[in-house]
């Protein structure tokens, strides 16, 4: 009988990513058969994990489903909130797949934001390996210089390390602000409110327009609809996997 990484077998049963299986790995919140798992453990088809005691379920044929979403501001990028915040979630009225986010966009941010039950498409999307781009329209106060371009597009230090070159246009300019095409690389946590800070500039909204050949384009907020297949295409062959 073939065997699976635990943390894949989570992802396949459509609880969570497969980072994410790994971070409750190394918390202790998995068990297998009863006891505790570790990273690099696997498991069969007939085995019993549990994530902080609810048991998962291998599903007989798995409907895969891709959903990109217009997140609006005010909403936590989790499947659930202990402080009751409101959540994604909510917003996937109509969708009957367990399906969870790709990624994440902070409280405050806006734009597309991915949603998958394909724990193999999440987690490559995600990887830094890939190098998928992420596009943002940042408006930033008060001004910005030659100089601070150039550092954001050169790269600069957050959190003890220097970030990847991005590509940086002024798309307008305004009375006390200035608006910004941010194409990066990389998917650090709160990269592009870091990145902005680092060089002396106020985010003052912040939406994130394309993930790779993935467009936003006319989604209203808090509306999703489903990836088509040319768009599932254009994505798996940026990340080189063959359909």
């Amino acid at each position: 009988m073939k065997e699976t990484r635990i943390q894949k077998m989570i992802a396949d049963c459509g609880y969570c990513s497969r980072r994410k299986a790994e971070t409750l790995i190394s918390q202790g919140r998995v068990k297998l058969n009863g006891r505790p798992v570790k990273l690099g453990d696997k498991c069969g088809t007939k085995d019993i994990i549990t994530v902080d005691g609810e048991r998962l379920y291998m599903p007989r044929k798995k409907n895969l489903v891709y959903i990109m979403l217009n997140k609006p501001r005010g909403y936590v990028t989790t499947v659930s909130d202990e402080l009751d915040r409101r959540c994604v979630m909510d917003l996937l009225d109509g969708v009957e797949e367990r399906v969870y986010p790709v990624g994440r966009l902070d409280r405050n941010s806006e734009g597309l934001l991915l949603f998958t039950n394909d724990g193999d498409f999440a987690n490559n999307i995600m990887h830094p390996s890939r190098h998928i781009s992420k596009t943002y329209r940042v408006t930033v106060r008060p001004d910005i210089s030659d100089e601070q371009l150039v550092r954001l597009s050169e790269g600069v230090e957050i959190d003890g390390k220097k970030t990847l070159p991005a590509n940086v246009v002024v798309k307008e300019k305004q009375q006390g602000r200035v608006i910004l095409l941010i194409t990066i690389k990389e998917g650090r946590n709160r990269q592009i409110r870091k990145m902005c800070e680092a060089v002396g500039l106020e985010v003052a909204r912040l939406r994130r327009i394309s993930i790779g050949p993935l467009k936003l384009g006319m989604l209203k907020p808090g509306t999703w609809r489903e990836l088509t297949a040319e768009e599932l295409r254009a994505i798996r062959n940026a990340i080189g996997k063959e359909n």
